[in-house]
């Protein structure tokens, strides 16, 4: 369980223990920095660590293992505030059937309930493309949507 807790004029705290009795709190302080403390069970000594944004942004990407390496990647975002919203990102690479389609040709969002959010074509990222955007194959693309809507998308878009 994640235990929220709002420090005036400072900033707010998360704190979290595993279930072997580790305990760990994040601080997001005012203005964009962030402090990590790790208290493991069997040590009186807490270690922190002090981060820009940028690097806490990094770190959370490396936990979650957000990084773009692969040809299909999924990732599920939850968020704190609302937790019943849980969107799950996911990577593919356009192959040879979907050549030469565009998305509103292949009707995605009606079909599966998808967005594609971004295309990366030769290096050059789209971002929010166009229903007239036209796939080429080897495009990567990333999709957005709920875990039975990126099924829906595999198996009625993808698998055509």
């Amino acid at each position: 369980m994640v235990r929220r807790i709002e420090l005036p004029g400072i900033g707010t705290k998360y704190e979290l223990e595993t279930k072997k009795g580790d305990k760990i709190a994040i601080v997001f302080l005012f203005p964009e920095k962030v402090q990590l403390y790790l208290l493991p069970k069997s040590s009186k000594d807490a270690l922190s660590v002090e981060m820009n944004v940028d690097e806490a942004r990094r770190l959370g990407n490396i936990l979650f293992g957000a990084t773009m390496k692969c040809e299909k990647e999924r990732i599920e975002v939850s968020f704190s505030e609302i937790s019943a919203i849980r969107l799950m990102l996911h990577t593919y690479r356009i192959g040879k059937n979907l050549d030469g389609k565009s998305i509103e040709d292949l009707q995605i969002r009606k079909r599966a309930g998808v967005t594609v959010i971004a295309v990366s074509r030769n290096n050059e990222v789209i971002v929010n493309p166009l229903p007239s955007f036209t796939f080429k194959e080897g495009d990567k693309i990333v999709v957005v949507g709920e875990k039975n809507q990126i099924e829906q998308f595999e198996r009625e878009i993808l698998e055509i």
